[in-house]
């Protein structure tokens, strides 16, 4: 039988245990496709649809854990995303306009090859199958004392021995990227921030991701049909916020993909994904249905709008906000799945962190029932051991 923790779940290790082989199947297809166009001619068009797919594919069960994030997003967050981003967007349009673009893009590059260096670490680390037990695991903690106004009250780290040994090869990685600025080195960053951004990045529930997937909708038509802001950062921003598609050998020409066409849908595609490990997988009253329902609708949602998308552009010849086609699609086909199985309101009101408390109320109750139980027996068998005793020293004694 497996070990229980305080949430009633199997053990943390147990239940990413349970889907380590499509976890590690879903990282070799990403790896293997992103190496494609080194070798042959692959048409953009395809190679966009695909390396979308599997990436977020991925991502979602990387963010499959036996407890839920310890932060996610609250549904004031979600409302204001979309204004905050317009901000940021804004900010980057103006910089590229009134700055030196080779001095906004060295510093931009810096931040990235940073983020870039821990990013692969993060990505790399948990598929190298060390457990928590492992000394190569083992937390260190680091202190940088504090300085007086610049930072008072210093700043603490926390690393392992085997996070800090692949370090050197991603900074290593990362330097090549900065010297060459190779399109594969970028996709390769790229693609670990989005692995990252799906794993980590929690919605807390359903209604919230609804919240943020409809409010950027409007951000990306605003933004790409309204004004040259969109197009002109993302062709100026010279770092890995963008996947890169070469049309042919020579890599002379790229086909482009942002991160946020992955990553925004992909942690809603992720939340969907949790949602039917915890009702349909490790909840035991439903365990039976075996394997996750809504999921993959939610996914070829997601998949339709992407290539609608593609289509669009090809056919106007011109680009589009893919959030316009990916977030109907996602939405409509997620909700018609829950509406034809009767779940549409239980999906939509879903919250990872009540939903887990339940769980730990339950497994608690569980837990004190089986002390009961085993108490109960225990008396038992004391008292008909008593009982042999007794009948024993009687039978003795007679004549």
């Amino acid at each position: 039988m497996a070990k229980r923790n305080g949430s009633g779940n199997t053990s943390a290790r147990t239940l990413q245990e349970q889907f380590r082989g499509i976890t590690l199947l879903s990282h070799a297809l990403v790896g293997i496709h992103a190496l494609i166009p080194l070798f042959v001619t692959y048409p953009p068009n395809i190679n966009v649809i695909v390396t979308a797919a599997i990436v977020v594919f991925c991502g979602c069960w990387r963010s499959v854990k036996s407890e839920p994030p310890t932060e996610s997003m609250s549904k004031k967050d979600a409302y204001k995303f979309p204004l905050v981003g317009s901000v940021m967007l804004f900010g980057l349009f103006l910089a590229f306009k009134f700055l030196p673009k080779d001095i906004v893009n060295m510093v931009l590059t810096l931040y990235f090859i940073l983020l870039g260096t821990l990013g692969l670490v993060a990505t790399v680390d948990p598929l190298l199958g060390f457990s928590d037990a492992d000394l190569l695991r083992k937390q260190r903690e680091f202190k940088i004392p504090g300085i007086p106004v610049v930072l008072k009250d210093g700043l603490e780290f926390e690393f392992s021995l085997l996070e800090l040994v692949l370090c050197i090869p991603a900074a290593g990685f990362c330097y090549w990227y900065w010297q060459t600025k190779h399109w594969l080195a970028n996709n390769i960053l790229g693609i670990a921030f989005s692995l990252q951004g799906v794993e980590h990045l929690s919605l807390g529930t359903v209604q919230n991701g609804v919240i943020l997937l409809c409010g950027l909708f409007f951000y990306d038509v605003f933004w790409v049909f309204c004004t040259p802001v969109m197009v002109s950062v993302a062709k100026s921003f010279d770092a890995p916020i963008k996947l890169l598609f070469p049309k042919e050998l020579a890599a002379a020409e790229f086909s482009m993909l942002g991160l946020g066409d992955i990553v925004i849908p992909g942690i809603m595609v992720a939340i969907i994904l949790r949602y039917d490990v915890q009702k349909h997988l490790v909840t035991p009253k439903q365990a039976s249905t075996g394997k996750p329902r809504l999921f993959y609708s939610c996914f070829l949602g997601y998949v339709i709008g992407v290539v609608a998308t593609i289509v669009v552009m090809n056919v106007f010849k011109a680009a589009q906000p893919a959030l316009l086609y990916i977030v109907p699609s996602v939405l409509a086909t997620t909700f018609l799945h829950a509406y034809l199985n009767g779940e549409a309101k239980t999906l939509f009101y879903w919250s990872e962190a009540a939903d887990n408390a339940v769980k730990k109320e339950d497994a608690s109750a569980s837990d004190k029932n089986e002390d009961d139980d085993d108490n109960v027996t225990n008396m038992e068998t004391k008292t008909t051991n008593q009982s042999r005793v007794t009948r024993r020293s009687v039978a003795s004694r007679a004549p």
